[in-house]
This record gives structure tokens, C-alpha cells and sequence, in this order.
């Protein structure tokens, strides 16, 4: 097969309108927005391609001007769709990009007509194209998925190749001429065009799987009732907080349970019981120190993990839990015991400990504290077994 223009164009168009319903399926599925634009600016080239091959027959205004600027809305999707990616908004200026094609109309025909056209294309292109780029660098401590650093990598060559493009106009020697595809300028392009939608369709759908296997693994993870980590989060997440315990810097675990908890569910229902739930859940989120993990262990059973945490640090938060949910609970619903909160908690400055043990000293204190009246704390340090209160 020769890659003479025609034939690069219908490759073009074929692999962008291929592309435009594969994203657009994915959204179908993940209804992401970014997925949509970035769906619809392919689908756009594809009408722009078919569109240039008019040019060869005579309808230059729709083979040239309509269809290159069909080409910088592509990209100008596909910008939006990065902006969506990354939930940043983009200012209004970016309009003047319409307004500066448009001028193009009142440029008079001559012998730097198709070099001028070419240029100010390829420079509005390389412009959009390298902030989608720029809005794809990591932020903070978050790093990039592989698919968002191959869609910011290709972005970026995309981007640069226009530059180069735009400056190649100005050279003396270079010979283009838009109505015919002739000049080796014209040519590298449509090669690159048919390269760069194939590269781009694959990085953006990378980026949108890779986030959704990251929602799915955030589900996975959560309570679905108080949206707190559950026991499989907290198994996977707590070996790194464990390691940072030290003689310097203890760390301690609060084991909690609803006291009467089966007198709201018997008395009420199970939708009151799980109001509860969701009551002390919200409790604990506000209280909750900084870099310290929180999760629901099952049924009426939650459990905090602090660093750096003293005895009566320890305490000092425990009463605040019990004496907030004692007070909210006593308001929601009536039962002939009231409806409190038992805590066992332990402190260690061990970091070869795995989580499972300290669960087990916490929940003996945890015993401890329903033994003796309930609506209390007990705490057991790791050397010597003691009970404060």
C-alpha cells in the first residue's frame, strides 16, 4: 500500500472514528466525563480527515479552513478531557483561540498563504497540547498512574512535534502547499497524525482504567454503611503506622463497643441500629487525630489506631467518644439501659507486634471495661498489664 496523503487520511479517519466509539463505550460503562470529550474530539477528527480529502476536488474553504479548524476543536477536547481528568477548570481566555482561527479568514490568498495557515495552526495546536501536558504533572506526594504519565508523555511529543512544525514554516527552502498535500512538512504530519491518535487513544484509556480499578480498590476497602475503613483495610494499612511505635513514640489501639446495642435493633429496628452505627462512625471521624486510622471490625465493634499517643492522650479521647455518643444516643432512642460506649485500649512501643496481637490486648481490656459496669475505658499497657480507667 503507498502512503500517499489520500490513504493517510482515510487511515486517520478510520483509526479516530475506531477510537471515538471505543472511549465512547468506556463511558458508557464508567461515565466519566473526561472519557466523553476526549471520545467526542476523536469523532471530530475523524470529520475533519474526511473532510480534508475534499480539498484535492476543488472545495478548498471546507477542505482546508473547516477541516483544520475541526482539528484544533479535537485538541481543544481533548484539553477539556484532561482538565475533567484532573478536576481543575480552565479560565475563559482559552476562547480566544476560536477568535484567533477566525481571523485566519480575512487572510489574503498569496505565496505564504499556506505557510501562514499552516503556522498559526500548528502553533494554536502545540499551545493546547502542551497544557493538557502541564495539568498532567503529579501533585504533591500523589504520583501518576502509568497511563496518565504515558498520556502526559505523548501530550507532550504531540505538542513539541507542532512546535517544530510551526517553526519549520519559516524555513526559506520548505515548499507547502495545503491544496494538493505537497511539501515534506505536510507528509511527516499526516504520518504523525495516524502514530499519535493511536498512541493517544491507548494512554487515555489506560488513564480512566487504572482510576477506575483505584475507585473499585477504595470500595473494596470501605465500610459500605459508616464509609470507614473495614477489617480488610485496616489489616493491609496498620503495619506501616506499627512500625513507627518506639520507646519515644508509643502508639496505642482503642478496641470500642456499643453497650445495648441489641435493645435499639430489638426495640426500633435495625434501620435506628444502623443509624447508630453511623452515629458513632461520624463521632470518630471528628476526633480523629491526624495519622491515625479508623475502621469498623464488624457489627457494633470499631477500632482506632494512634502514633505517638501518651495514657492520656488515650483517655482523653476515649471520654470524649463515650461522653459525645452517650449524649447523642440518650436523644435518639429510648431503652430501658442506656445505650453507651465500652472502650479496651492498649499501648505498646513495639514495632515487631503484629496487629492481630494488640487486637487481642485491647480486647481483653476491652472485656475488662464491660465487666466493671460498662460506659468506661480500661487500658493495658504492654509492660506490666495494668488498668487505668
Amino acid at each position: 500500500m503507498v502512503l500517499d496523503p489520500f490513504t493517510l487520511l482515510v487511515i486517520t479517519a478510520a483509526l479516530a472514528a475506531a477510537s471515538a466509539l471505543y472511549l465512547a463505550s468506556e463511558w458508557s460503562t464508567v461515565r466519566e466525563r473526561s472519557l466523553l470529550l476526549w471520545s467526542a474530539g476523536f469523532g471530530v477528527i475523524a470529520v475533519g480527515s474526511a473532510l480534508a480529502l475534499l480539498r484535492s476536488s476543488g472545495f478548498l474553504f471546507v477542505g482546508i479552513w473547516f477541516s483544520n479548524g475541526l482539528l484544533i476543536v479535537a485538541h481543544a477536547l481533548f484539553l477539556a478531557g484532561v482538565a475533567a481528568f484532573r478536576r481543575a477548570r480552565l479560565p475563559r481566555t482559552w476562547w480566544l483561540l476560536a477568535v484567533v482561527w477566525l481571523a485566519m479568514l480575512w487572510l489574503p490568498e498569496g505565496p505564504w498563504w499556506s505557510k501562514t495557515m499552516l503556522g498559526v495552526q500548528s502553533l494554536l495546536i502545540a499551545g493546547i497540547t502542551v497544557r493538557a501536558g502541564l495539568l498532567l504533572r503529579p501533585q504533591g506526594s500523589a504520583a501518576l498512574s502509568v497511563g496518565a504519565a504515558q498520556l502526559r508523555f505523548v501530550l507532550w511529543a504531540h505538542g513539541l512535534f507542532y512546535l517544530a512544525k510551526a517553526a519549520s514554516v519559516v524555513v526559506p527552502d520548505a515548499f507547502i502547499n495545503l491544496a494538493s498535500f505537497r511539501g515534506v512538512v505536510i507528509q511527516v504530519s499526516l504520518v504523525e497524525g495516524v502514530m499519535a491518535i493511536m498512541l493517544l487513544a491507548m494512554s487515555m484509556t489506560g488513564t480512566e482504567r487504572h482510576r477506575r480499578e483505584e475507585r473499585m480498590a477504595q470500595i473494596a476497602a470501605r465500610d459500605p454503611l459508616t464509609a470507614l475503613d473495614n477489617r480488610r483495610a485496616l489489616y493491609l494499612r496498620a503495619p506501616a503506622l506499627l512500625r513507627q511505635a518506639s520507646p519515644a513514640s508509643p502508639c496505642a489501639l482503642l478496641l470500642m463497643d456499643i453497650d445495648n446495642f441489641k435493645q435499639v435493633n430489638d426495640l426500633h429496628g435495625h434501620d435506628a441500629g444502623d443509624r447508630l452505627l453511623i452515629t458513632l462512625s461520624d463521632l470518630i471521624r471528628s476526633t480523629l487525630p491526624s495519622g491515625a486510622l479508623a475502621a469498623r471490625l464488624g457489627g457494633d465493634e470499631f477500632v482506632i489506631l494512634l502514633r505517638d499517643a501518651s495514657a492520656p492522650a488515650a483517655q482523653a479521647l476515649g471520654r470524649e467518644l463515650r461522653e459525645a455518643f452517650s449524649e447523642q444516643a440518650s436523644t435518639m432512642f429510648a431503652t430501658p439501659e442506656p445505650v453507651s460506649l465500652s472502650i479496651g485500649a492498649t499501648l505498646f512501643d513495639q514495632p515487631d507486634a503484629e496487629l492481630s496481637h494488640w487486637l487481642k490486648r485491647a480486647d481483653e481490656a476491652l472485656y475488662a471495661s464491660k465487666r466493671q459496669g460498662r460506659d468506661r475505658m480500661e487500658i493495658v499497657l504492654a509492660k506490666p498489664a495494668g488498668g487505668l480507667h
